[in-house]
């Protein structure tokens, strides 16, 4: 059987934005007539302010902040309890501190179950300013390098770069990678994710299903969905 696990930030929507009106009627269709399952760094609110309450309940699963709390529909299925050392706060409170990029819009350490988002402009950074962001990450490198410092600082723990400004923090093996333990042998899975690279919070996950795709937005996963239907690898 096929089943088919989306990431949401960068796959289904814009980074932190609103599912397209168009795709989100294709998306509920899809959800109707496929088994459908997501997977993100965001928490359970955040999601759903993304893709609508009507989307999030057709889907079969909806794996938050990693797979380390997990919901079908209105029901808490599991939330893992960690909480991040405090040593590892503050070299990250060191980062944010030795950052160049001036600008900081606050939250820049959000602790969700099992996992925390570390961003240097913030959680509460608009559109705009988070776009300055990904420009001046893009030109330095910045989280990569504070996610490979972190590593080495940390080895019991990993950091992965996570949608446009963010950074995704949690024990070893507590990445999207641990969903895999939910889904039958017999079942032939297919993922799709836009930080399916070295160092991305997608990659974990891609390494271990069947398949996998790599999007670069919302509109290549609607044209993969219609070529998987023209083929009857879905429905």
């Amino acid at each position: 059987m096929n089943k088919f696990i989306f990431d949401v930030d960068g796959t289904l929507t814009p980074s932190r934005g609103i599912i397209d009106i168009h795709f989100k009627m294709f998306f509920n269709t899809f959800c109707l007539t496929n088994n459908v399952y997501l997977v993100t760094g965001s928490d359970k609110v955040k999601t759903v302010e993304q893709i609508g309450e009507d989307t999030y309940i057709l889907c079969k699963r909806v794996y938050q902040c990693n797979g380390n709390d997990v919901w079908e529909k209105d029901v808490n299925i599991h939330t893992t309890n960690w909480t991040l050392p405090e040593f590892a706060e503050y070299f990250l409170n060191g980062c944010l501190y030795e950052s160049r990029f001036n600008l900081r819009t606050g939250t820049h350490i959000e602790k969700r179950p099992g996992m925390v988002n570390f961003s240097v402009v913030g959680r509460g950074a608009d559109a705009e300013q988070r776009q300055e962001y990904v420009v001046y990450d893009t030109s330095t490198n910045e989280r990569n390098t504070i996610a490979k410092a972190f590593n080495t600082m940390f080895p019991d723990l990993e950091a992965k770069v996570g949608g446009e400004t963010g950074i995704d923090i949690s024990p070893k093996g507590f990445d999207k990678s641990q969903i895999i333990k939910d889904f039958d042998k017999e079942d032939t899975t297919w993922f799709f994710g836009d930080a399916i690279y070295d160092g991305g919070n997608d990659l974990p996950i891609a390494n271990v299903v069947d398949h996998f795709r790599k999007v670069d937005d919302w509109k290549q996963t609607m044209e993969y969905l219609q070529i998987f239907q023209e083929q009857g690898i879905a429905e």
